[in-house]
């Protein structure tokens, strides 16, 4: 019982060490697609 409760502890905290991992990456690259939108379409507003 012990080996796999440590092996289902293993898979759990490796899927959310990625899932987070994910995450991180994901915000920051929509972070960057809605800051250069928006540069755009204050660009537009100012001609």
């Amino acid at each position: 019982m012990d080996e796999t409760l440590r092996i289902i502890l293993i898979i759990i905290v490796s899927v959310s060490i990625f899932g987070l991992l994910v995450f991180v990456f994901v915000k920051n690259y929509i972070k960057k697609q809605l800051k250069y939108y928006l540069q755009e379409k204050n660009k537009n507003k100012k001609l």
